[in-house]
Parts: C-alpha cells; sequence; structure tokens
C-alpha cells in the first residue's frame, strides 16, 4: 500500500528517499542494566536509537518502512490522515511524506497502542532544519515492563512507574557524546531544536542560562511565538524551539520532574544534558 499526503500543491526541492527497519533488540540503560526494545533502525541491525528523519520545507520524503520483527507492526505519523498502514513480519509499507510548512510530527507504531510505541517504535520527522538543528527524542521506560510485554504480557497503564528516562536513546552522561542532541554554539547562531515525548509519562523539559522561542508546536498554535525556559511536553506532543545565545557558557537542560533525572534510582543518570556556547 503506498500512502500520499501534502499540505498543499508547491514543487517540491528536493526528492528523499529513506529506508526504517522493525527491529528488536536489547537496550543498555545507563547502569548496565538491560532490556527488551524496538527501534525503527536505517539497517536491518538493532540499535536502541531510532532514526532521526530531516526534511527541508517542501521536500518529498519517500519511505520504504520493513519489518524485521516477527510479529505485525504498523506505521504511522501523528496528524497526518491517510499516513497509516499496517506491516506483517517480512513485508515492506511505502509512505510519501511532504510538508509546506516548519514542523515536527511524530511517527510510530500505532498498533496495539501504546504497547509497541511504548518499547520504542517512535521517533521524530523534523521539517525545516537548519545546520545547526537538534533532535530530542524523549522516553521513558519501566523496565521489567519492557520484558512483559516482549513476551506477550499485559501491564496496567494506571500503575505506571518508570525508572529509565532517556534521550534518543541515551541517559546521562552518554547523551553528551550524541552530536545530534547534544547543543553546541557561539553567541548569535539560530539553533533549531526538534523536541518530542514520545514516552507514556509527562515531562517538563527546563534550560538553564538561555531562553527558547517555540517556532512550531503540535498541541496548539497559540503556543507559537512564546519565549520561555520550560517547557511541557505531553504524551506524543512536540514543539520545534528557536536558541539564539546570548552569552558564553556551559548550562544544564533536564527535566523538571527529579524522576526523571534518575536511571534506575540513581542521580543524575536520566534525561540531563547540558548545551555548549563558545
Amino acid at each position: 500500500m503506498v500512502c500520499f499526503i501534502s499540505f498543499q500543491a508547491i514543487f517540491f526541492a528536493n526528492n528523499i528517499d529513506q529506508t526504517l527497519f522493525v527491529n528488536a533488540g536489547q537496550a543498555y540503560c545507563v547502569d548496565g542494566h538491560q532490556m527488551a526494545f524496538k527501534a525503527f533502525n536505517s539497517t536491518g541491525v538493532f540499535e536502541q536509537q531510532n532514526v532521526q528523519l530531516s526534511v527541508g520545507v517542501g521536500d518529498t520524503l519517500s519511505l520504504s518502512v520493513i519489518n524485521n520483527d516477527t510479529i505485525v507492526h504498523g506505521f504511522d505519523v501523528k496528524g497526518m490522515l491517510g499516513l497509516r498502514d499496517t506491516i506483517l513480519p517480512g513485508d515492506t509499507a511505502q509512505f510519501v511524506f511532504s510538508s509546506a510548512d516548519l514542523g515536527l510530527f511524530i511517527y510510530y507504531d500505532h498498533l496495539n497502542y501504546p504497547n509497541h510505541a511504548y518499547m520504542g517504535l517512535s521517533g521524530i520527522i523534523g521539517v525545516g532544519i537548519n545546520e545547526q538543528s537538534f533532535f530530542w527524542n524523549i522516553k521513558d521506560h519501566q523496565s521489567e515492563w519492557n520484558d512483559s510485554l516482549a513476551f506477550g504480557g499485559v501491564v496496567d497503564w494506571l500503575n505506571y512507574y518508570p525508572d529509565y528516562f532517556t534521550i534518543n536513546g541515551r541517559s546521562n552522561p552518554n547523551i553528551n557524546g550524541d552530536t545530534t542532541a547534544r547543543v553546541e554554539g557561539e553567541i548569535g547562531d539560530t539553533i533549531l531544536i526538534f523536541m518530542a515525548n514520545t514516552g507514556q509519562a509527562e515531562h517538563s523539559i527546563h534550560f538553564h542560562g538561555y531562553h527558547c522561542e517555540i517556532l512550531y508546536s503540535t498541541m496548539s498554535t497559540s503556543h507559537i511565538g512564546r519565549i520561555k525556559d520550560t517547557f511541557p511536553l505531553k504524551r506524543l506532543e512536540g514543539y520545534v524551539l528557536r536558541l539564539v545565545p546570548d552569552q558564553v557558557g556551559e548550562y544544564p537542560v533536564h527535566d523538571h520532574n527529579l524522576l526523571s533525572i534518575t536511571g534506575g534510582g540513581l542521580y543524575p543518570f536520566g534525561m540531563f544534558l547540558t548545551i555548549l556556547i563558545q
């Protein structure tokens, strides 16, 4: 099945081909703990980080999604009607995506929601990237549930108490080695941050040292133009933020919920990274 969607009839500047593989494996937590995990990867080899898809405004993104797992999976782009399909084990589904405006879109496995998406199958499409664009795919996990769901278990989402918190599949201090996440720049730069909560807990991301302007919100257009240092994120919500640094230094960014700065109960091995401006 091929699904087509675009916001309006425009001239597409570039045609981009991308293949995603649905892979299952084991994620390594910051304290050495392992848990079952699934991800959309760029090859058939499992990695615990989903592919960050990036396109320019007006580009056409042609996606082939291959189900490399042993069970049926789905693919959907939140908020875009018609861009959804199911994929049997070993099969491939094809999608065509385009946007006439800057924005952020969350792609995820919609089947048996939220279980498959919670297991890791959820990522970001950034539209309108520049040379200094960064991506924060925020997730949380109650690790024992990952192993249960991997073997067909049932969980009670009303009693969800996550114990690991990641950005792009990593926690502090490892996240600072991710060049797609760790913001670096100079005074006066125009830095874009594509940030989405693909976990099951609510988060509130707080910047020290700087304020950011909201350029795009998946929740409401009334958020656009607000300049803040703290950004609450509900499930499957995202922002495009513009940061123009006005001072040098290294400043932390973290979740205001202190539990989310832990990993396996250890502080500060959770949702915490730093911005370096020179």
